[in-house]
């Protein structure tokens, strides 16, 4: 078993209306749950925010909120704890607009708590992932005493290196049983298949002097409202929408790689000067932003402007191109490998 324990003594002051626990709980597991029963003794409701929701799935983010919420009910109920304690929130990843983030969790806070301020934020801080903490000075803030080695990035190693007795000693009853029947669909055959994918990628510059920085570039082409979009043909992210693009060559320029890029995977015409279009670009570097390692991509918008759509045709490492209208592309982020859609959203909304 892990190590969770309370330190001894229960809590004193009076309950708090409200409670906030902010995690992506992929998957929720046993220091989560402890965290959890404790908080439930100091608030009356205990309002649950799920992160990394509306992405799609990796082996990072194996499981929807809908999913998590659903394990967070079963293994709290098993625990003795009544459905009506609990509310949800779920919140988007927003990788490069933090106050985009921070008004979702205030937002749908607020949905569940509509007006009143007794809320207490329940967490303990510590390392620089526990940031957001300070991010909310309104709501006080009760750290938990329950301390715990484990994480969910050590549940999802045991979980996809088929060490089963490992992870069961790891996460609640309810959570076993959901691991187990998932692992048996085709959702989880094609992570796992991800997850041994990213190990030998990783292990190919395991001797490298230093750990390596790759360096992409990402085309966002508009055209009458649409967005080009490539559908990826092979791991990571087989099958997901992205922006056509990839790894800078030797001996070319940065320009160079992406209008190179795009036309391999789309198939557009090569007589449409993409140079000549370009209007903005930006770079994207998020430490965590590919599975595959630290990767920069730096990113061109291209707006060909009004009339018929270019015929396209998918080729390189995209299995199909598409032009897809701009409002399906933002209601859609579930649909996008890593932080594509993040990207083209940057652009889109600025006009």
């Amino acid at each position: 078993m892990t190590d969770e324990r309370t330190r001894p003594g229960t809590p004193t002051r009076r309950k708090r209306t409200f409670g906030v626990y902010i995690g992506r709980f992929e998957p929720p597991h046993n220091a989560h749950l402890h965290v959890m029963l404790e908080a439930l003794q100091s608030v009356q409701k205990l309002i649950i925010v799920i992160g990394s929701a509306r992405a799609a799935r990796n082996t990072k983010n194996p499981f929807t909120a809908d999913e998590r919420q659903d394990l967070i009910t079963a293994m709290l109920q098993e625990a003795g704890i009544p459905r009506t304690r609990l509310l949800f929130v779920h919140v988007r990843d927003y990788y490069y607009n933090e106050t985009l983030w921070l008004s979702e969790v205030q937002a749908g806070v607020h949905a569940h708590t509509r007006g009143s301020t007794d809320i207490a934020l329940i967490g303990h801080i510590k390392d620089e992932s526990s940031y957001y903490l300070r991010s909310f000075p309104a709501w006080e803030f009760i750290p938990t005493h329950v301390i715990s080695p484990l994480s969910a990035t050590d549940v999802r190693r045991a979980y996809f290196e088929g060490r089963q007795n490992d992870m069961q000693d790891m996460v609640p009853p309810a959570v076993t049983t959901f691991l187990t029947t998932f692992s048996h669909g085709p959702d989880y055959t094609e992570l796992k298949a991800e997850y041994d994918h990213l190990r030998a990628y990783r292990a190919a510059w395991k001797d490298a002097p230093y750990p390596p920085i790759f360096v992409t570039t990402d085309a966002v082409i508009t055209r009458s409202g649409h967005v080009l979009i490539v559908r990826r043909a092979g791991l990571p992210g087989r099958g997901r929408l992205a922006m056509p693009g990839g790894f800078l060559e030797q001996h070319e320029t940065l320009l160079a790689c992406a209008i190179r890029e795009t036309h391999e995977e789309t198939g557009l015409n090569p007589s449409i000067d993409l140079a000549a279009a370009l209007r903005s670009q930006a770079v994207f570097d998020y430490p965590d932003r590919s599975l595959r390692g630290r990767t920069v991509t730096h990113a061109y918008h291209f707006d060909l402007g009004i009339g018929q759509l270019p015929r396209l045709s998918g080729g390189s490492d995209a299995s199909e191109a598409l032009w897809m209208p701009i409002s399906d592309v933002l209601a859609r982020p579930e649909l996008f490998f890593e932080d594509h859609h993040a990207i083209i959203e940057h652009f889109v909304m600025r006009g």
